[in-house]
């Protein structure tokens, strides 16, 4: 199957900012009280939602550095391995392998914690990869915070060159 069948297939569309494409699954009919925290007012939400996300080779397929309030959940189902950066306020830079190849330390699964700076790209020569998401509290586009390539390398210079591929300058 080709990166094109599936964005048919699965009929994704672009994600804007982000990068890649992708389709909302499921967006569950209960709402959720979610307290003020970190500057953000009080809200409801949508108790949890989940999405198709395809990252691609395209110099646009990568999911650009962000950060959400919210933990997500990363399921790997088809495609080649993806590498996911996290920047964690402590300093600390972790790097998760997700693909098929367990055996290889590849995760099929993975929680980007909620606060951390997170982007996913393919490992080199790879395609294209089939993930999905999960998250509850259920996403809201108002909670998407993308991240700024200067001030991320000044926090995690060590990380630098992992950082200028997964941002975009605006």
């Amino acid at each position: 199957m080709t990166r094109d069948e599936v964005i048919r297939r699965l009929d994704l569309v672009p994600l804007p900012g982000e990068g890649g494409y992708y389709r909302q699954t499921w967006q569950a009919a209960d709402r959720v009280p979610v307290p003020a925290r970190g500057g953000r007012s009080a809200q409801d939400k949508a108790a949890g939602t989940a999405i198709y996300y395809l990252v691609t080779d395209d110099a646009d397929g990568f999911s650009a550095m962000h950060r959400l309030p919210t933990d997500e959940v990363y399921h790997f189902y088809l495609g080649d391995p993806v590498e996911q950066l996290l920047l964690h306020g402590d300093g600390r830079v972790e790097v998760v392998h997700l693909g098929a190849d367990i055996a290889a330390g590849h995760c099929v699964q993975h929680v980007a914690p909620r606060d951390t700076w997170q982007g996913t790209r393919l490992v080199p020569g790879g395609r294209w990869a089939l993930l999905g998401t999960t998250m509850a509290p259920g996403f809201d586009a108002g909670d998407y915070e993308a991240g700024n390539r200067e001030a991320l390398i000044g926090a995690y210079p060590h990380a630098a060159s992992r950082i200028r591929a997964l941002t975009r300058v605006r």
